[in-house]
């Protein structure tokens, strides 16, 4: 997935957006508009569209003939422990909510084929939606599931209740997860869905889910808002290391052990 580069204005709003997050001005107050502006290289009308839109997000505070000034952080986000990373997966899509776009057949590309290791070429059931957290699109999702276990699924039950939940109730066992993460740049369809800018930066979720009987049920793939969604994961040499999945700024999603070597 491809688009154009972020805006210069966007791209330093999201320095900004760092530093200000990493303490960076420790008495609260933000340099001169024409101070960034010179630190930065640019003009001040894009200095400008930066730091609207920090203040767009509570981030700053500008004060008529004083200045910019950092807000006091939120209130730490509340933290639920549940039991483990599918059910956490469960649980994340139980406090937000899915609008399907897209839902019927399509023949597997390569790519897919191969992750849900069926015959290229073959048919299955794609789904389309976004999902959304307090009224505010939280990521883009594309799911392949094959064509016998897409038999179960009905698309407006999809609008109400997690996928893998509703394969459960369907008798699918599902029982073990591989994610990969990495970052995508928001292209002209994506970014109107998630209300950001184009080529604004996303994380990228690639998610293999396998059954019981150990072959792939499901093949996710998921563009999230970084502003709304994180995705921390606690390492240490004993096993039970936790990978947590952040919502909001309100709701923390703790999931259970899981496994890694150092």
């Amino acid at each position: 997935m491809t688009s154009p580069s972020a805006p210069l204005y966007h791209q330093i709003y999201l320095v900004l957006r760092e530093q200000i997050a990493e303490g960076h001005f420790e008495d609260g107050k933000l340099p001169s508009e024409v101070e960034l502006a010179d630190t930065f290289g640019v003009s001040r009308i894009t200095m400008r569209k930066a730091l609207d839109r920090l203040v767009a997000e509570n981030a700053i505070t500008r004060r008529r003939g004083a200045g910019s000034f950092v807000n006091a952080p939120a209130p730490a986000r509340r933290k639920e422990r549940v039991g483990g990373l599918l059910e956490d997966i469960i649980n994340h899509g139980l406090v937000s909510r899915a609008h399907v776009l897209d839902f019927g057949e399509v023949v597997a590309t390569a790519e897919v084929a191969e992750l849900l290791e069926v015959p290229p070429g073959e048919r299955v059931l794609k789904v389309s939606r976004v999902r959304s957290y307090q009224g505010r699109p939280l990521s883009y999702i594309t799911t392949y599931v094959p064509r016998e276990i897409g038999a179960h699924l009905k698309r407006s039950r999809l609008e109400h209740k997690p996928m893998l939940t509703l394969l459960e109730e369907a008798g699918v066992q599902v029982t073990s997860a591989s994610q990969v993460l990495s970052a995508r740049l928001a292209d002209t369809k994506v970014a109107p869905l998630l209300e950001v800018d184009i080529g604004a930066p996303l994380l990228f979720v690639q998610r293999v889910v396998r059954g019981v009987q150990g072959g792939p049920v499901q093949l996710l793939w998921g563009l999230y808002r970084p502003d709304l969604y994180e995705y921390r994961m606690e390492l240490s040499r004993a096993e039970g290391d936790k990978a947590n999945i952040w919502v909001s700024q309100q709701t923390t999603i703790h999931s259970g052990p899981v496994k890694k070597k150092i």
